[in-house]
């Protein structure tokens, strides 16, 4: 592979810092945070304008319709129209709601999103902040979330929006455990808490075509759909979005909001929702190597990219498919069975790891998995408690 078209970005920033040689270390290293978080900020800004038409556009074609389709060509200037339609609203903050508490919270939320962007690697020497404990630093920063959900149905002053704060937290908490522990096998495997050595672990090839990814191990396919699924009720995408339900509580926790505070909340949902995508390409998907050996011709970064499109395609495919599910269903499903198979992984990883990480330690782990697969199920009787329901009518 041409190293200076994989390395093109970090030559640009070498480039860039050239100008301050000769200034103090601590200035050296303020500017090149600074570069860091501004190619953050454009990449991810671009990708969610980018994602809002296309989500649209892919919801109109899944559902037979028509998706946007005026403003611009084939309706690419809709973000923009959307933008400007945010700016000018007016920004209505009720009379007894905290004013300042009102205004926070939708930018800590936003803020937190950017944060965990931060310590995923995008590409060959391309993580924005390298730090030894990035995974723990996701999750410590992540987990603020549910205090701005909070501020935000307080601070609101509304029955509705305080309702729909008290559903988002009880759900971010239930589902950030199963979340939480599902990381824990990777980071044992690999024995370290860096996003760049988890990748590196990954980046080795069976006969030069077959790549080590750890979704290619009975416990890291278990462990990837858990973490999948809880990404999906921590970016409140369908069909986990309780807290938002409009049917049932108006707009959850931003009932309140309008104008660019409102967008800011539907930003941060999307900010959210790459970041725990880019995590999991990170821990199962063999984050920016290549498929294959022979692949590796194409810059990393194409295929981080490439493969954080694959889940947001995945994200926008169950909208398109799937109902809104009960609050019951959701909380029995995060405490009765996610919670005990994102254990049952932690085990079947060890099997797999000190039997050799072989054949036999494949078949040893994926027996684990699927024994206590089979006995929660029986325990919980799914078939039972999820059946079709038959209505019965007054005559």
């Amino acid at each position: 592979m041409s190293s200076a078209l994989d390395q093109v970005f970090v030559h640009l920033k070498g480039w860039l810092l050239s100008f301050i040689v000769g200034e103090p270390n601590w200035v050296v290293q303020i500017v090149s945070s600074l570069i860091n978080i501004v190619a953050l900020l454009a990449v991810f800004l671009t990708l969610f304008a980018l994602i809002s038409v296309l989500e649209r556009k892919i919801l109109a074609r899944m559902q037979n319709r028509y998706g946007p389709n005026r403003v611009g060509p084939f309706g690419l200037f809709q973000p923009i129209a959307d933008g400007i339609k945010m700016l000018i609203k007016e920004d209505i903050v009720p009379a007894r709601a905290d004013k300042v508490v009102h205004f926070l919270a939708p930018v800590i939320l936003a803020a937190v999103a950017i944060l965990t962007l931060g310590v995923i690697p995008y590409g060959r020497n391309m993580t924005p902040f390298r730090i030894d404990g990035g995974i723990l630093f996701f999750f410590a920063v992540g987990s603020t979330t549910e205090l701005a959900v909070f501020m935000a149905g307080w601070a609101s002053n509304n029955k509705f929006s305080m309702l729909g704060a008290m559903r988002a937290i009880a759900q971010m908490f239930s589902y950030e455990l199963p979340l939480i522990i599902a990381v824990l096998p990777v980071v044992m495997v690999v024995g370290s808490l860096m996003p760049d050595r988890i990748v590196a672990a990954q980046g080795e090839y069976t006969l030069g075509i077959v790549p080590r990814w750890f979704v290619f191990t009975p416990w890291g396919a278990a462990t990837f759909l858990l973490f999948f699924v809880s990404g999906l009720v921590e970016s409140n995408r369908t069909p986990f979005d309780v807290p938002e339900g409009e049917s049932e509580i108006v707009a959850g926790h931003m009932t309140e909001y309008s104008g660019f505070k409102y967008a800011t909340f539907f930003m941060a949902e999307y900010l959210g929702m790459f970041s725990v995508s880019g995590l999991a390409v990170t821990l199962f998907l063999g984050g920016w190597n290549a498929p294959a050996g022979v692949l590796e011709i194409i810059p990393s970064y194409v295929w981080f990219f490439l493969k954080l499109s694959a889940l947001l395609f995945v994200y926008i495919w169950l909208r398109a498919t799937l109902p809104r599910t009960r609050v019951d269903q959701m909380m029995n499903v995060a405490w009765k069975f996610m919670l005990p198979m994102a254990f049952t992984c932690i085990i079947a990883a060890a099997v797999w790891h000190y039997a050799g990480r072989g054949l036999r330690g494949w078949l040893w782990s994926l027996f684990v998995i699927v024994v206590v697969y089979a006995a929660l199920s029986i325990l919980l009787d799914t078939r039972r408690k999820f059946a079709r329901r038959v209505y019965r009518f007054a005559e």
